[in-house]
């Protein structure tokens, strides 16, 4: 009969020692035993060596594990022959410690089953008992994977001289240059065709052992044994240039570099593995002609348990350093927002593709304040790299003083001396930049820095030192290209060009459908499968995100200039229990290099005698 959930299950087992049997039932109201299902199994080689009572409880597993569609999560009863299975398997008994492993597992397999076990004389348990001694042949069928195993090791065969003597009589080409080579002329009174014109050039170095045609000490191998003599070239995944040298060892044939640069092309298991590409020419971020025009932020951390926020002006390289409790977005907002009510609004952000940095609730902030966010490419924190570099210089300067004194102590600590210390950039000091003045430390006053003296020749310099490394290179839409994977295990993927999004960067497609934005430095030159004919309408696609050139027009803020005379120095200090003191004459600014006239380190005062009370 079929199976019907509302009326009770019933499982019969048993065990010969030939096989084991199992009948799943219903109990009709009437009191009626109706099977749904028979089933059985020859024992094999190591379970006819089991005990009878293992035996028996294989029987019982044997049928568990058949009729589980129907068993599991139903309440159904177990019947067996063999009364010790009753205290072993029943649901009031535990398992005795002392009994074999293989029984132990077994009893935790049932456990995840509701059920209420039973005995039955052997003489009413006659349906499970004759399954069990007549059980179906298991078949073992393996001829299909024999086969297919022959097969693979006929194809991999590799090619030998008999073959290529064969493939080189029968060649129409390759048979008039054996001629050649042979007698002297060609039995064919057809004009010269333009394939023999590569192998009449080296006819002189071209001769004939055993029926193969050889160029010098290299066997010329015919065009259909090429593509496998490729094969079995690049079995070992070699690159271009071991190819080649194994190539010109053993044998040649017109176009053989071509194909093989090719070949290795083409290998996807090879392209996948590949290294990064060379570096591409350093493309310096504009330089901000005032302080906090633009700041670049980023996260560090966690050091003893604290994550940074770091924002760094690109103007003065002054940092802001925030110890946050959370690196939310809504905890870098309210940052952000203490930030802005001190120093203002920036006209543009540079961030990494942090999830706090590319939220949704971080993308209105933006908008609603009027700030340009630039973010860099995935995995490519070079285009932030003055927040990466000051969080290096920050972590190294608190790794320092481990120990010492707290970490906000520690933090105060080095954020005074680093804004008060000329940066290698500027040659000035972000405090100098920032406030046009120096801060006062415990040394008080030390000699001023130069006038404030903006110069990018660092930058040049890094330019100029990485010029000999890089390479440029610059990919048009519809460009099949190799992109960086950072999702899976391949290393390289093949993908299609957009569109460009900056002077380094790229919007790729993925054969996923997947949008990809990479930067140059983490694009490869891919290879056209021959495959792929299909066209992509570039129409249908939008450039999206933003890069350091492409940037919103930016108002010119600066202060009007004064004149050279009109521009104060650093401020001095003046005594409040002297008398009122007169200001020196300002000094013009000079820039580096020009002389700097002496300037006194403190005013100068008016000195009055003294008025004595005469009596």
């Amino acid at each position: 009969m079929h199976f019907d959930p509302s009326l009770p299950l019933q499982l019969a087992c048993d065990a010969s020692p030939y096989g084991v049997g199992a009948v799943v039932s219903h109990i009709m109201p009437s009191g009626e035993e109706r099977p749904i299902a028979f089933a059985s199994r020859t024992l094999s080689k190591a379970e006819t060596n089991y005990a009878q009572i293992e035996r028996e409880a294989l029987g019982i597993v044997f049928g568990i594990r058949k009729f589980h569609q129907y068993l599991f999560g139903q309440k159904f009863t177990l019947l067996t022959d063999h009364r010790p299975l009753t205290s072993i398997f029943g649901p009031y008994t535990g398992i005795p410690p002392l009994a074999a492993s293989r029984m132990q597992r077994w009893a935790l397999l049932l456990s995840a089953h509701t059920y209420e076990i039973k005995y039955r004389k052997s003489t009413l348990h006659g349906n499970a008992d004759g399954l069990s001694r007549l059980p179906l042949p298991v078949k073992h069928q393996d001829s299909a994977q024999k086969e297919i195993f022959y097969f693979e090791q006929v194809e991999n065969t590799p090619i030998t001289a008999t073959q290529i003597k064969k493939a080189t009589r029968v060649d129409p080409v390759l048979s008039q240059v054996m001629d050649l080579v042979m007698h002297g002329k060609s039995r064919q009174t057809s004009p010269v065709s333009p394939d023999l014109v590569t192998y009449m050039s080296r006819r002189t170095e071209l001769s004939v052992q055993s029926g193969c045609l050889l160029w010098g000490r290299r066997v010329i191998i015919p065009p259909p044994l090429r593509s496998q003599m490729l094969e079995q070239l690049h079995s070992g995944h070699c690159g271009i240039v071991r190819m080649k040298e194994i190539a010109r060892s053993y044998f040649w044939w017109p176009g053989l570099d071509s194909a093989i640069e090719e070949k290795a092309k083409a290998c996807m298991s090879c392209q996948g593995v590949r290294n990064a590409p060379q570096w591409a020419p350093l493309h310096p971020w504009d330089w901000p002609e005032n302080p906090w025009q633009r700041i670049h932020i980023d996260f560090a951390g966690p050091l003893e348990g604290s994550m940074f926020l770091v924002a760094v002006d690109a103007h003065s390289k002054w940092p802001e350093v925030s110890i946050m409790q959370s690196t939310t977005a809504e905890s870098t907002i309210q940052k952000l927002r203490g930030l802005f009510s001190h120093f203002g609004l920036p006209e543009q952000l540079v961030s990494d593709n942090g999830p706090q940095f590319v939220s949704q609730e971080f993308q209105n902030f933006m908008k609603a304040n009027g700030i340009h966010h630039i973010t860099s490419a995935p995995y490519h924190p070079s285009t932030n790299g003055l927040a990466e570099r000051f969080v290096q210089t920050m972590k190294h300067a608190l790794k320092s003083a481990r120990g010492q004194h707290s970490i906000q102590k520690r933090l105060d600590t080095f954020l005074l001396s680093y804004r008060n210390t000329p940066h290698a950039t500027t040659q000035a000091s972000p405090a100098f930049l920032m406030m046009g003045r120096q801060l006062c430390t415990c040394f008080d006053l030390l000699k001023p820095s130069e006038p404030r003296q903006i110069v990018q020749h660092q930058q040049q310099y890094q330019v100029i030192r990485r010029a000999p490394r890089a390479k440029d290179r610059t990919f048009s839409p519809g460009q099949p290209v190799l992109a960086r994977n950072y999702t899976s295990r391949a290393k390289w993927v093949p993908t299609t060009i957009i569109t460009q999004t900056g002077p380094v960067s790229y919007t790729v497609r993925t054969a996923e459908n997947l949008t990809w934005r990479r930067h140059v430095d983490q694009l490869l030159p891919g290879h056209a499968s021959p495959q792929d004919t299909s066209a992509v309408e570039w129409s249908d696609f939008t450039s999206s995100g933003e890069t350091p050139n492409h940037e919103s027009p930016v108002p010119d803020c600066s202060p009007p200039l004064l004149p050279a005379a009109e521009i104060p120095l650093c401020p001095a200090r003046a005594d409040t229990t002297s008398s009122p003191v007169r200001a020196a004459d300002p000094e013009p600014m000079v820039l580096l290099g020009a002389t700097t006239p002496e300037v006194r380190r403190n005013p100068l005062r008016d000195r009055r005698p003294p008025h004595r009370l005469d009596l």
